[in-house]
């Protein structure tokens, strides 16, 4: 293959996707390449998928579904992390000092 034709169609469907990341949507492949993955990459490697037939630009439902579900997983690790920070320090009364009482001059 002309390494220059390749570039030129890498290039051409890069112009045509829309955004800085775009939701493909996997093929099988004859190396062990899983159908139906849904995953979020850049621009320029969705246009190496799509040039190299190993993915599809997925439908806008599809690509709305994936990022609440990655939002949705950010979130939920975001609250165990603030949990696992969270910090709490018990203590007995009879160990807490108390201020010395103000004398009356």
């Amino acid at each position: 293959m002309d390494l220059s034709v390749y570039y030129q169609k890498l290039r051409q469907i890069e112009a045509g996707l829309l955004g800085q990341d775009v939701v493909v949507l996997s093929k099988a492949t004859p190396d062990g390449g899983r159908p139906g993955v849904l995953t979020e990459v850049p621009r320029s490697i969705a246009a190496k998928l799509l040039l190299e037939g190993s993915a599809d630009v997925a439908a806008a439902e599809a690509a709305s579904s994936l990022r609440k579900q990655v939002a949705e997983a950010k979130r939920v690790a975001d609250l165990r992390a603030a949990a696992n920070r969270l910090q709490v320090t018990v203590v007995a009364e009879e160990h807490v000092k108390r201020p010395a009482a103000e004398s009356d001059d």
